[in-house]
């Protein structure tokens, strides 16, 4: 009886992270204003560092909440998918923010088709603050989106889910191409 209370517990122990983990989710557009808080909020409270994938990211108020953090001595890393913000995109953030200090931005395409005639691209909407914090989502960081697009922003502070984000993340920024 007592290895069945000594097990009980230990397995109680060490899934206590995952038992108690805080998870949100904002819904836009109707809690638009709650997630663009929520995900600035979370920024600028950074202590180390941000670390970020996103397709498209136009949106200048988190643009100017990530300048001021970097002005901290943040650490940011911006991934960003190549196509659409090289050519394609004049509204892009990746040249504002690609000039301040402490902000590292490259850009990422998809594997190449089997068929060899386009690339696939780099879709995630995803930030890993100080490894404490994930946002993920199906919005891109532009200002419709966050104002009249029907989109999800998920946060958590999960450590499994970090740390299984941020192993990826890191594949993904060795093999980025620095901007």
């Amino acid at each position: 009886m007592r290895k069945i209370i000594f097990l009980c517990c230990t397995i109680f122990m060490f899934s206590g992270v995952i038992l108690f983990a805080k998870e949100e989710i904002y819904l836009m557009p109707k809690e638009q204003k709650m997630a663009l808080k929520r995900l600035i909020s979370s920024f600028k409270n950074a202590q180390k560092e941000i670390h970020i994938a996103i397709y498209s990211f136009t949106n200048r108020e988190i643009a100017k909440a990530l300048r001021d953090v970097a002005s901290r001595g943040v650490k940011i890393r911006i991934i960003y998918d190549e196509e659409s913000n090289l050519a394609k995109n004049k509204n892009s953030t990746i040249g504002y923010l690609g000039k301040l200090n402490n902000i590292s931005v490259c850009t990422l395409r998809g594997n190449r088709a089997k068929n060899g005639k386009h690339y696939g691209i780099m879709h995630m909407k995803l930030a890993i603050v100080d490894g404490k914090e994930i946002f993920i989502g199906s919005a891109n960081w532009s200002k419709n989106a966050f104002e009249n697009s029907y989109e999800t922003l998920f946060v958590t502070d999960n450590s499994e889910i970090i740390q299984k984000s941020q192993t990826y993340y890191t594949q993904m920024y060795a093999n980025c191409r620095a901007y």
